[in-house]
């Protein structure tokens, strides 16, 4: 099972278990409905900062 952190009042996953049905906790599902935090985003499958997200934007 994938590590969960708390953001305000809800538990994301640290990183996507790519489950077909999208499970309750799943970072993709809440930024594809719209209730991921200000601030964070999903790369690659994973939970970042859009800080982070942009420095890997800029390596790349």
């Amino acid at each position: 099972m994938s590590k969960k952190v708390k953001i305000g009042k809800i538990k994301v996953k640290e990183k996507c278990c790519v489950s077909k049905s999208r499970c309750s906790s799943c970072p993709i599902r809440l930024l594809k409905e719209g209730r991921l935090p200000a601030g964070y985003a999903v790369h690659k499958r994973k939970l970042v900062t859009t800080k982070q997200k942009a420095k890997l934007r800029a390596a790349a």
